[in-house]
């Protein structure tokens, strides 16, 4: 994916009426997305709890609709408990849905655990420079 950025320079008063457009492209991999995306995708489904806490960073954010977690111990408490609500040897996830678009990675999910069944799961992760930078999450589960 490539971004057109058109950053204006304003010249200093002694060049009056000097505004210059210059165009700057930059560019996202996202096939570093998608490798990003993976590798959190395996450590959750296998409970690796630092293998997860490894894609974050101390500026990362997680929003999910009971809380908002910022940095790596607020992120990690929540890891902790959606660890022991979905025990590695216990459950079942399908991944219906993936799209990767530059920086943003989007997930559709299911999963059946021995307590419960999500019946409808989605997340959002905008990944900037290997780490997930900003992630949400909203699901619906239903008891067993």
């Amino acid at each position: 994916m490539r971004l057109i950025l058109l950053v204006p320079f304003i010249c200093s008063a002694a060049l009056t009426g000097c505004d210059v457009n210059t165009t700057v492209t930059t560019t996202h991999d996202e096939e570093k997305t998608r490798e990003v995306l993976d590798h959190h995708m395996a450590a959750f489904q296998a409970n690796d709890l630092e293998a997860t806490m490894s894609d974050y960073t101390a500026e990362s954010i997680l929003i999910t609709p009971d809380n908002t977690a910022k940095g790596l111990e607020q992120i990690r408490s929540n890891f902790e408990g959606a660890f022991k609500a979905f025990p590695r040897d216990s459950i079942t996830m399908t991944v219906t849905k993936t799209v990767v678009n530059g920086d943003v990675a989007y997930i559709i999910w299911q999963a059946t655990t021995p307590t419960f069944k999500m019946v409808y799961a989605t997340d959002t992760f905008i990944i900037k420079n290997g780490k997930i930078t900003r992630q949400t999450f909203a699901g619906m589960a239903e008891p067993l």
